[in-house]
């Protein structure tokens, strides 16, 4: 942004720092409207089954680490009332650092 301010051209700023013209654009204009380049927010509402999940998910894997996700998930949908994709189920083991071994 410093070189931009200095005044030099657009597209000699986005070939120095490798990146496109259209993204020193956006950055200029995010700074005029916002006064800093920090990120929008991500639209919408916080995913709210992901945080009681991981609540519960660690006694869960304590007790039945070798369960399927399609287990895991029939399991939060019976205890929480909430279905779950095998997606989410996945993120959420990952999130807590476990991994999926199964028992022989």
């Amino acid at each position: 942004m410093a070189a931009a301010d200095r005044g030099e051209q657009r597209e000699d700023v986005a070939e120095r720092f490798s990146v496109s013209v259209p993204t020193i654009t956006r950055w200029v204009r995010r700074r005029r409207e916002t006064g800093g380049l920090a990120p929008k927010p991500v639209p919408g509402p916080p995913a709210m089954k992901m945080n009681a999940l991981l609540d519960a998910l660690p006694a869960r894997l304590a007790e039945r680490a070798d369960a399927t996700l399609e287990e895991q998930c029939s399991w939060w949908h019976e205890v929480a009332g909430v279905e779950v994709s095998t997606a989410t189920m996945s993120r959420a083991i990952a999130r807590l650092g476990w991994t999926r071994k199964k028992s022989r």
